[in-house]
């Protein structure tokens, strides 16, 4: 029998705003901006009587401290004066921001003090400086539905703007998507945000539904176990849970990487040669092929997994960026490029993933690759790094060894956690691969079902 459970997905879709300017939101922006920074600086002074409300009623105290109205003719702080006849809905929506900015500065403040405290307590130097809380943020108003956003038709709406010293309504045309083409027809509408991106504004809308997840059956279940290589974007295989390997899949684009390659070369050919220098059109060229690549990657796996109607994805955990100490310049940033990448592919995966009902695993990353699939040992890279020589003397893909190992590694786990300590030691003992997380391997996984098996284990 399979059990549901539900998680909240949301997506976002960006409208370009047709009928104005560039400036017909300016002064919206900047007033609603200045009124943030207004607060962000009350509710930082403010804190210590904040922090232990709820966001629900922390709003109406920090609304005591600044709202003059006939029942609060004096407020503590003069936010009525300063912003005559702001909206109320705008009002709220300004306090909440500010609430996160300084929970969140306060957090990192904290974070920093316990830091710097362990530091000294063992008589190291801490030379990272403390977190400073900024003032002014570049953040987008929402409109809220009735008060601020009435919607005329399909692509017609009128928004509340500052115009002229006046809130008044403006009426706006925009481009529509097809809601139908990204599956969200019956998804639910938040309140919009207007959004500048460089000279042009846009609104977006949020649509947010709860998503059954299934929990297939553990020995019912196929995965996709998915190795971010050095070689390929991604290598994937479809895995039974008795270490049966279904299916295989090889995701590259050469092309784009060929072009990143010549980019980021070019970068820093001209940077060793001018010193320092932003080179914009650089980065916008690298950034969009990075894009291209981590979309395309993600866009593959889950449709090789839809094919082979996947229950779970299962990756490696990335841990943090480790830099090889003979890397600079060009190879330097190619590495940092190539962990950001999977990070984004990962990300992007698991967004795609929850929409479909899959769901995403991760499991320890180390000797994946090192590690021969049968068992054999630890294997020898050749200089391309694509393929591995395994002790027995087989030759095998590099990044499809990794993701045998990684799938093993999920099904392991799965089936370990579901038996007592005691029983977990037994399984250990008979089958001893099992004791190191990071020795397992698919042979390791294939040891196990054999010995259950024997056992006649089933799992309820």
């Amino acid at each position: 029998m399979e059990k549901a459970s539900k998680a909240e997905k949301v997506k976002t879709i960006q409208n370009k705003i047709i009928s104005h300017g560039k400036k017909t939101f300016e002064d919206t922006l900047i007033i609603f901006r200045d009124a943030l920074t207004f607060i962000v600086d009350v509710v930082d002074r403010e804190f210590d009587a904040l922090e232990h409300l709820s966001t629900k009623e922390a709003v109406p105290a920090v609304e005591r401290l600044i709202h003059r109205t006939k029942t609060n003719p004096h407020p503590k702080y003069d936010f009525s004066s300063k912003f005559y006849k702001f909206p109320s809905y705008f009002r709220r929506s300004a306090i909440s921001k500010a609430l996160g900015i300084v929970k969140s500065h306060r957090s990192n403040l904290k974070n920093w003090e316990k830091e710097r405290g362990q530091a000294l307590d063992e008589g190291k130097k801490f030379k990272k400086k403390p977190p400073v809380l900024r003032i002014d943020h570049e953040a987008f108003p929402v409109f809220y539905k009735g008060n601020m956003f009435k919607r005329l038709s399909e692509n017609q709406a009128q928004i509340k703007v500052y115009k002229n010293g006046d809130w008044v309504w403006e009426t706006i045309t925009f481009q529509t998507k097809n809601l139908k083409n990204r599956g969200i027809t019956d998804w639910r509408e938040s309140n919009p945000i207007i959004v500048k991106k460089g000279k042009k504004y846009f609104i977006h809308f949020s649509y947010s539904k709860k998503i059954k997840l299934k929990n297939t059956k553990l020995e019912n279940q196929v995965i996709v176990a998915v190795d971010l290589g050095l070689t390929n974007s991604a290598v994937c295989s479809v895995m039974l849970s008795d270490g049966t390997v279904i299916g295989r899949k090889f995701i590259n684009q050469p092309i784009e990487k060929d072009r990143m390659k010549s980019k980021i070369n070019k970068l820093k050919k001209a940077q060793r040669q001018s010193g320092w220098i932003s080179a914009s059109n650089y980065w916008r060229r690298i950034n969009g092929l990075q894009k291209h690549i981590i979309f395309n990657t993600a866009s593959e796996i889950i449709k090789f997994a839809e094919k082979h109607h996947a229950d779970v994805i299962v990756f490696e955990y990335l841990g943090k960026m480790k830099m090889p100490k003979d890397y600079d310049g060009a190879k330097k940033l190619r590495h940092k490029l190539h962990h950001w990448c999977k990070i984004g592919i990962q990300n992007k995966v698991e967004q795609m993933a929850h929409y479909r009902g899959m769901r995403i695993r991760r499991v320890n990353a180390k000797n994946t690759s090192a590690l021969a699939f049968d068992g054999s040992g630890e294997v020898k890279r050749n200089n391309k790094r694509d393929l591995a020589t395994f002790p027995n003397g087989k030759v095998y893909h590099a990044d499809l060894n990794a993701s045998y190992n990684i799938g093993a590694r999920y099904f392991i786990r799965e089936f370990l956690k579901s038996f007592s300590e005691k029983k977990r030691l037994q399984w250990e003992a008979k089958v001893p691969s099992l004791a190191a997380r990071t020795r397992q391997t698919l042979s390791s996984l294939i040891s196990l079902h054999q010995a259950m098996n024997t056992e006649g284990v089933t799992l309820a």
